[in-house]
């Protein structure tokens, strides 16, 4: 017998596109959801040249609107709730980012429960997990922390990815609903690019390769590959544990110039404008007086971002692949895609 069928929100994204494939790769039939349909054709081309696409279809919902979620998830025995906003830059008012995260997240989590969902998958992130916190924190984060919501170095992007699963948290906690709930919480997502339609996961990559930067921030980060934070999404579904998981998905922190010197290293003469050096602190201090991007590196200039997620390895029996290579593999697919 084949698997039933998941419903995967935001399809068209980056990290949702990964899911969707690694779903159908296991038997499951995908329905999408997009915020309009005229975006079915192009994802599912995308996705048709990597899975049989047999069993993938499509339906309309947008998190910013109760329209279409009934619908999205009737038949659906799970959900991946993947969409949320995930902008290039820290907008000037906050709640154009926490507000549709927290709300697009309640409505997808009311459908699945009004429909008789099994099991709902969230992807949440590390910016949940390990921001805000002190800087003489030595110790690992694990699936236990949260990021400090009161920390003025706390982004909007931070403050809606940590608000939303709080939220869908709370709703289990006060809803009791017949449906098993986890969290998935990626770092940075590298890996290779299934098409051109890569949003902000990239751009830190993207930037390298383009040569926008003379140097790396002293900034450390946990990274991942997305095909593993495809696969864990599929886990999570599949796995025994009881309701409530907290999967962080991490298999080191690098610091950027690592994650340069990997794709200098994998590419060769093709990464030659990939930065060879470290920036110093005062001079990413001083740019981030005119470049917002620089602005949300100040804060974690020099923190290590440890983490441990031995109990994520062992519940889901997780072997990750080396950021390293999920650095070179994104590189390669940028050039390959043309969008360096």
């Amino acid at each position: 017998m084949s698997n039933p069928t998941v419903l995967v929100t935001g399809v068209s994204g980056f990290i949702a596109r990964h899911c969707a494939a690694e779903m159908l790769r296991a038997g499951y039939g995908v329905r999408g959801t997009v915020r309009s349909l005229k975006r079915a054709d192009e994802v599912k081309a995308s996705l048709a040249r990597h899975v049989d696409v047999s069993r993938l279809e499509f339906a309309q919902a947008d998190l910013e609107s109760d329209a279409g979620w009934d619908s999205a998830v009737a038949g659906c025995a799970h959900v991946l709730h993947v969409a949320s906003p995930f902008p290039a830059m820290q907008p000037r008012d906050e709640q154009d980012l926490i507000r549709p995260a927290v709300e697009g997240t309640m409505r997808v989590l009311r459908a699945a429960a009004k429909g008789g969902v099994q099991r709902l998958v969230q992807t949440s992130s590390m910016v949940a997990v390990m921001y805000g916190h002190p800087r003489t924190r030595t110790a690992p984060f694990t699936e236990a922390d949260w990021s400090q919501l009161d920390s003025p170095d706390m982004t909007a992007y931070g403050k809606s990815k940590t608000l939303a699963e709080r939220a869908a948290r709370d709703f289990m906690d006060k809803e009791k609903p017949a449906m098993h709930y986890s969290s998935v919480n990626p770092g940075l997502v590298l890996g290779p690019a299934l098409d051109r339609d890569i949003g902000t996961s990239a751009a830190i990559v993207q930037a390298f390769l383009k040569g926008k930067y003379p140097g790396a921030p002293r900034m450390a980060i946990p990274c991942v590959d997305v095909r593993d934070v495809a696969r864990m999404h599929r886990l999570a579904v599949e796995t025994g544990a009881p309701s409530g998981g907290r999967y962080l998905g991490c298999a080191e922190s690098l610091w950027l110039i690592e994650i340069a010197n990997a794709i200098r290293a994998g590419l060769g003469d093709v990464a030659r404008k990939v930065p060879s050096r470290e920036l110093p602190d005062w001079l990413v201090k001083v740019v981030a007086l005119f470049d917002g991007a620089a602005r949300q590196a100040v804060p974690e200039l020099g923190k290590p971002m440890k983490v441990d997620n031995s109990l994520t390895r062992r519940t889901l029996g997780m072997e990750f692949i080396p950021a390293t290579e999920a650095a070179v593999a994104m590189a390669k697919s940028l050039i390959e895609l043309g969008l360096v």
